[in-house]
C-alpha cells in the first residue's frame, strides 16, 4: 500500500475503477503541501479542474485563496482534495458507487498528510466525511473530533459567490479555522455545546 502521495498518485493515475475514468479529461488527484496542517475536502472536480488536473482553479478557487490570505495563509501551505478524483458528467452529484470507489483513496491521503484540521467544503463533502445526512447550514462552523484531527465543515466557496450571507459566514468560519490551527489536537477539549465527537469514516 502507498506510503507517500507520490506512490498513491502512481496507483491512481490511470484509474478505471468506475465509469468516470472513461469520461474524464484528467484525474484530479489533489494538490498542495503534503505536510499541511490544513486539508480541504471538496465534492468533485468541475470543468476547469478536469481540464487543468488541479482542484479549485476557477472562481471558487480564487475566493478560497482570498479567504486563506485573510488568515495569513497561502495555497502552497495547505492541501486540497475532493471526494471524487474525476469529474461527473455535467457536474452532477456523485453516485454512491463512485463515492465508495474513491473514498478509500481520500482516506489514505488524509492518513499520509496527517493534518491538524480536515475542512469540508459544502453539503456533499460534509455528509460523506461525517457519514451523516445532515444540512450544511446546521453544522457549518462547528468542530468535530476526527481520528487525531478536527473536522470543520464550512460552506462551499461557490455558494458564497452568489449569496452575501454565505460569504459573511465563510469569513467568520475562517477566523475560527485560524484558532483551530493554533490549538493542539492531542489536547482536544471535552465535548461542549457546538462541538461533537465523531470518528473519521
Amino acid at each position: 500500500m502507498a506510503e507517500t502521495l507520490a506512490e498513491l498518485y502512481e496507483e491512481l493515475k490511470d484509474c478505471k475503477r468506475c465509469p468516470l475514468g472513461k469520461t474524464r479529461t484528467n484525474l484530479v488527484f489533489g494538490h498542495g503541501n503534503e505536510k499541511a496542517d490544513l486539508l480541504f475536502v471538496g465534492e468533485a472536480p468541475g470543468h476547469n479542474e478536469d481540464i487543468q488536473g488541479k482542484p479549485f482553479v476557477g472562481a471558487a478557487g480564487q475566493l478560497l485563496d482570498k479567504l486563506l490570505n485573510s488568515i495569513g495563509l497561502e495555497r502552497s501551505q495547505v492541501y486540497i482534495a475532493n471526494i471524487l478524483k474525476c469529474r461527473p458528467p455535467q457536474n452532477r452529484d456523485p453516485l454512491p458507487s463512485e463515492i465508495e470507489t474513491c473514498k478509500p483513496f481520500l482516506s489514505k491521503q488524509i492518513e499520509i498528510i496527517s493534518p491538524k484540521v480536515v475542512c469540508t467544503l459544502g453539503r456533499f463533502a460534509t455528509q460523506v466525511i461525517l457519514d451523516k445526512n445532515i444540512s450544511i447550514s446546521k453544522v457549518r462552523g462547528k468542530r468535530f473530533e476526527g481520528n487525531g484531527h478536527y473536522i470543520f465543515p464550512i460552506f462551499h466557496p461557490a455558494a458564497a459567490l452568489y449569496r452575501r450571507t454565505n460569504l459573511d459566514d465563510l469569513k467568520a468560519d475562517f477566523l475560527t479555522l485560524k484558532e483551530l490551527l493554533s490549538s493542539k489536537v492531542d489536547e482536544l477539549p471535552q465535548k461542549e455545546e457546538g462541538s461533537e465527537q465523531l470518528m473519521f469514516f
